[in-house]
């Protein structure tokens, strides 16, 4: 399992293993208190995470934001959940 995160410096998204603790963000060089930053979402694996923050990045660009609203993130959740319920 891995978390979805978001680095507080530049808005990066990134994903950790839930035991990690710090993680160095690859684009500005912040290190992430993993136990203080939200997280935006708990996936399966590495795969699914790197997908999934291919799909965030696109649509914080394409809408301009740098942060989700709580119904969009509840919106994730949902979508992730039925998603996961259908795959197995």
């Amino acid at each position: 399992m891995y978390l979805l995160i978001q680095c507080p410096g530049c808005h990066t998204f990134t994903y950790v293993d839930p035991f990690q603790r710090w993680k160095l963000c690859h684009v500005c060089g912040v290190a992430i208190d993993v136990r203080r930053a939200p997280v935006y979402l708990e996936v399966r694996d590495y795969v699914e995470a790197e997908n999934i923050i291919k799909e965030l990045e696109g649509f914080m660009a394409k809408t301009g934001k740098k942060k989700l609203s709580s119904g969009e993130l509840k919106k994730l959740r949902t979508s992730y959940a039925s998603w996961v319920k259908q795959s197995t």
